[in-house]
């Protein structure tokens, strides 16, 4: 089977998996996000050796597959042509459990015979170094995977000897199986594992009743929701851009990425997506990860990235056991760009911060001493904003003073005079808004280019970026500022490729972009409904929407010319974007009631 996109994630917040349109796991790590993966097929060869996770129908001829409601638990029905059929529910427990949210480095599978007499074959290969079969020991009721670093068992009332095997048999009777940590399972299985989905189900049901979801586009936007919340590491707050590593964001394009860590830039636009509809639990589980992020800097600089615990130092390598999706490697693990400068970052702490100081709904709203806090990062935006960077889209031999950066340091500032308002310090207000206007009349005086009407993405260049829409939402420019409208036209004329928006359109440290990125098109969208072009963002909306996966769901990139998803998946930008785009678009909720 060719490796694709089309994917449904399951996870609890601790670890997660993909499952293919065969109902196969290809992806997980183990005993997190970021850990060694034990389902690694999705980056190995047609017909991977190890690394997955099968349920097979003798001689079947249809798959269907779909979430429960308003949950990531997976159901997955096989039937052959007789009219025999399975039906195989795939999810990882997550519930609370005397006071302590029970989120185990586990995954359930029930099968269960629902038409005829099917036949099935089990086939379980986990992988471990990346590549490697893990050697494995078999008990009366259990399996051990012997990972490098770990050791998983299955525990299941089927016939191990024949899951071992790998041989067909006649399913009769419901089976569960529960891989997890190497111990003894509590209680009786069939009984234990059933309990674990109804309180699954119950929990992620509950979550979902309290998003504040748009009227029109209910069904993408909680959807995209609930796989944000599993991109959260939630025993530290950390939100990790994607769930995968090296998925390419083009074909044979070495623009192969782990994305699988905490970018300080794409947590903030979560949270910002999830505050829309109200989902609280992630920002303030973020907002404490970032804290410590903070204390840990010591004052100093603050990387682009960290790990899901906060750890710094993300060496990037090359893991040649695995060839990579469809053959395209390399697969990379750990993120170079950690090294990096990208002066955003202080921009997008404060402003992850700053709804503690007005959010009476908090359990921890911010005070004075928290204000101090970020005064610490309001200063090195003050003192770094006209200094070249990376940017934000991680230029490895390039350094620049980008606008968004700049921009992203001028809003540190801005809103740091918002928050010393809402405590009363007057002085400190003035302070930082007397900066704040500085920086805005040097970023307006450098970046503008009257001679095409239009801001540049840099400050020496005349440059076309599309993060050059962002100066909307971070209300640097208003939507009838002459300068904004005309720098819209010309991001739009320059980048825009059918339905869909390239980053740049500039060569980098590999060559020129060939896919759009998603979250760019999104950010046009809102641009033009804020300009007036209501109609023309509604149906750019509609197709992108049309463009995510049986899932529901997005990759990071999209090739324009034939709409396949490209680049790691599913990407919290992506997700974001059909959050914020639905949320602005939709009719209200008075016109349904």
């Amino acid at each position: 089977m060719i490796p694709n996109l089309d994917l449904w994630p399951i996870g609890n917040c601790q670890v997660s998996a993909l499952i293919d349109r065969g109902g196969r796991f290809v992806w997980g790590c183990v005993p997190r996000i970021d850990g060694d993966p034990a389902f690694s097929a999705l980056l190995d060869h047609e017909e991977p050796e190890t690394g997955f996770w099968a349920i097979e129908l003798d001689g079947g001829v249809k798959t269907e597959q779909q979430y429960l409601r308003n949950t990531p638990v997976l159901v997955t029905r096989h039937e052959d042509a007789p009219g025999n059929a399975v039906e195989i529910v795939d999810f990882a427990p997550r519930f609370v459990r005397e006071g302590r949210t029970y989120r185990p480095t586990a995954f359930a599978r029930i099968v269960r015979p629902v038409a005829g007499s099917p036949r099935i074959r089990v086939a379980l290969r986990v992988a471990t170094r990346w590549g490697e079969a893990a050697a494995r020991t078999q008990g009366s009721n259990h399996i051990r995977f012997l990972m490098a670093d770990q050791t998983l068992r299955l525990t299941t009332n089927a016939p191990v000897g024949r899951v071992a095997e790998e041989t067909w048999f006649r399913l009769e009777r419901p089976l569960h199986m529960f891989l997890g940590p190497d111990e003894s399972f509590t209680g009786v299985l069939h009984e234990a594992v059933d309990g674990m989905l109804a309180r699954t189900i119950a929990e992620w049901r509950q979550w979902v009743r309290g998003l504040a979801t748009p009227v029109e586009w209910q069904n993408v936007v909680i959807r995209a929701a609930i796989t944000l919340k599993l991109c959260q590491h939630e025993e530290t707050g950390a939100i990790v851009a994607a769930m995968t590593t090296s998925l390419p964001e083009h074909a044979d394009s070495g623009r192969n990425w782990d994305y699988r860590y905490c970018w300080i830039r794409d947590a903030y636009y979560t949270v910002q997506a999830l505050n829309r509809l109200g989902a609280l639990d992630v920002l303030e589980g973020y907002l404490e990860y970032l804290r410590n992020i903070v204390d840990a800097a010591k004052g100093g600089h603050v990387q682009p990235l960290y790990g899901v615990a906060g750890e710094a130092g993300i060496v990037e390598r090359i893991e040649p056991g695995l060839p990579g999706y469809r053959g395209m490697g390399p697969v990379r693990v750990g993120n170079q760009a950690y090294e990096q400068i990208q002066h955003d970052a202080y921009g997008q702490i404060v402003l992850s911060n700053v709804q503690a100081f007005f959010d009476e709904r908090l359990y921890r709203t911010a005070g004075v001493e928290d204000f101090h806090a970020l005064e610490r990062i309001g200063e090195h935006a003050w003192e770094v904003y006209d200094k070249p960077d990376a940017g934000l889209w991680e230029l490895r031999t390039k350094a620049h003073v980008h606008t968004y950066s700049a921009a992203m340091c001028w809003a540190a500032c801005d809103r740091l005079a918002k928050a010393a308002h809402a405590l009363g310090l007057s002085e400190r207000e003035a302070f930082w808004q007397g900066r704040a206007d500085v920086m805005r009349a040097t970023i307006e005086a450098a970046a503008w280019r009257p001679e095409t009407q239009r801001i540049s993405a840099t400050f020496g260049g005349d440059d076309l970026d599309a993060s050059l829409i962002q100066l909307l939402d971070l209300r640097f420019f208003a939507p009838d500022d002459p300068r904004f409208q005309g720098t819209l036209v010309a991001v739009e004329e320059g980048l825009r490729r059918g339905s869909y928006m390239l980053r740049y359109a500039t060569e980098d440290d590999f060559g020129l972009p060939h896919t759009a990125f998603n979250v760019c098109t999104f950010w046009l969208i809102e641009a033009l409904h804020a300009t007036g072009r209501a109609e023309d963002a509604r149906a750019l909306f509609e197709e992108m929407v049309a463009r995510r996966t049986a899932a529901g769901l997005l990759a990071e990139d999209i090739d324009p010319a034939t709409g396949e998803l490209w680049g790691n998946y599913p990407q919290t930008y992506s997700l974001v974007g059909l959050i914020n785009c639905a949320v602005l678009l939709s009719k209200p909720w008075s016109a349904v009631r």
